[in-house]
Order: structure tokens, then C-alpha cells, then sequence
């Protein structure tokens, strides 16, 4: 497995940007769900990650039998069937979708009819829709229609690495939180999470995550990705930083 993926943040608070921990405390401890979030920013910036640990915050099965109130804890267990099957990309309610390619009227027409059906199992049905810029025309409108009137079992979580695209009237019923891109030490605690949990033993380390972090252009993929190169080519357990890195 990419340590991308293995290493996704599963709450909140392993969230590496500290502006968008702040952000989501602040609208998830509110007592309120938006019936519809807009996360923009750049690529690998964990837009995607922050979505499905929204969709687990609020369908938490622990949470809803304890009836906690956000405001006490507003972290997913990440141990019920619901968070488990979350994390696994296998619950029926909660759905991501490629706008890339599934930018037509008819597929968000044929995602209007089936919002109207109640959840499989979840509390909410959530709708991932990624790079929701890349929608045609016809389908924003289609979409904000839906937008303005959502029925109360559905949450919208719309994800862009180019706002700009976006109609106004789409972002104005939406909760949005702003991705920017991460700073370098943002990137150097996630490095060193990811080469803790794999036990890695770097020469110069401190430097060798600095170096890393500082070629990222702020996207935490893009340095868990050279560090995976790293860890391929030299033998585990005892990483030393090639010539990209040390002269």
C-alpha cells in the first residue's frame, strides 16, 4: 500500500493543516451540519481524507447512541460497523464521485433521483463530488437546484482545486473550508509521522525531511510520494537519502 494511503488521517485531529483543524472544530462543535460543505485547494492538500472523516464525524454510531452533543466530542469512534466501513470505502450511504468524469446533465440528474432514497444503514447519505468544477453547465444548475433544497438525510461534500469555476450561487449554500497549501513544517510532522509508524532509519533525518518538505510545493501526497521512492529504493530499515538529497 502507498503510504498516501496508508497513512490518511482518520480524525480530525491528525489533520496536518492547522487552519482547517480550527475550521472544522469550529462548524462541527456549532451543534449544526451544514446540509452541504466546499472544500477548495490545491492537489494533495487532503481534501479527500477531510471529507470521509466528515462523513464518519456524523454517522457515527457510538456518537448517535450516546447522543453526544458535538460540542463534547466531535471525533468519529473509528471502531463502530459505520466509521469501519467508512475508512474501508465500502459503506452504501456514502458515496464519492468523480465530476472529471461524471460531468453531465444526465448523471446529475440521475443523482437527484437517487438522493430522494433514504440511507441503506447511515444516519446521512453523503455525496463526495470531487473536482466538482469540471461540471458542464447544465449539470451546475441541475445541481444547485438540488443544493436548495436537499432533503434532510443527504450531506453534500463538493471538492475543487479550482474555485474560480464554481458558480457564486453554488458556493453561497455551501460551509466552505479553504485548503491552502501546506507549509513546510506542516509537511515535516506529517514525514515524521509516516517514518515513525514505518520504523525507517534516515541519516541526517532532520535534514533529509527539511529537503523533502521544501520540494513538496506544499502537497502533502506529493512528499509522501518521494519519500515512497525513497523507502524503494534503498532496502527498509535502514534508509539513507540519496544524491537528490545529500551531495
Amino acid at each position: 500500500m502507498v503510504l498516501y494511503r496508508k497513512y490518511r488521517p482518520q480524525k480530525i485531529a491528525e489533520l496536518d493543516i492547522e487552519n482547517v483543524r480550527e475550521k472544522f472544530v469550529h462548524i462541527l462543535s456549532s451543534g449544526r451540519i451544514p446540509h452541504a460543505f466546499l472544500f477548495s485547494g490545491p492537489k494533495g492538500t487532503g481534501k479527500t481524507s477531510a471529507a470521509r472523516i466528515v462523513a464518519k464525524v456524523i454517522n457515527c454510531e457510538l456518537r448517535i447512541k450516546n447522543q453526544e452533543s458535538s460540542t463534547k466530542n466531535i471525533e468519529p469512534c473509528n471502531k463502530c460497523e459505520s466509521c469501519v466501513s467508512i475508512t474501508e470505502g465500502r459503506n452504501l450511504d456514502v458515496l464519492e464521485i468523480d465530476a472529471a468524469s461524471n460531468r453531465g446533465i444526465d448523471e446529475i440528474r440521475e443523482l437527484k433521483e437517487k438522493i430522494k432514497l433514504s440511507p441503506v444503514s447511515a444516519r446521512f447519505k453523503v455525496y463526495i463530488i470531487d473536482e466538482v468544477h469540471m461540471l458542464t453547465t447544465e449539470a451546475f444548475n441541475a445541481l444547485l437546484k438540488t443544493l436548495e433544497e436537499p432533503p434532510a438525510h443527504a450531506i453534500f461534500i463538493l471538492a475543487t482545486t479550482e474555485m474560480e469555476k464554481l458558480l457564486p450561487t453554488i458556493v453561497s449554500r455551501c460551509a466552505r473550508v479553504d485548503f491552502a497549501k501546506a507549509t513546510n513544517e506542516e509537511i515535516a510532522h506529517s514525514l515524521e509521522r509516516v517514518i515513525k509508524g514505518e520504523k525507517l532509519k534516515i541519516a541526517d533525518a532532520d535534514k533529509f525531511v527539511s529537503l523533502i518538505a521544501g520540494s513538496s510545493e506544499g502537497s502533502f501526497r506529493d512528499a509522501l510520494g518521494e519519500l515512497q521512492k525513497v523507502i524503494n529504493f534503498y532496502s527498509k530499515g535502514n534508509v539513507v537519502a540519496r544524491k537528490k538529497y545529500f551531495s
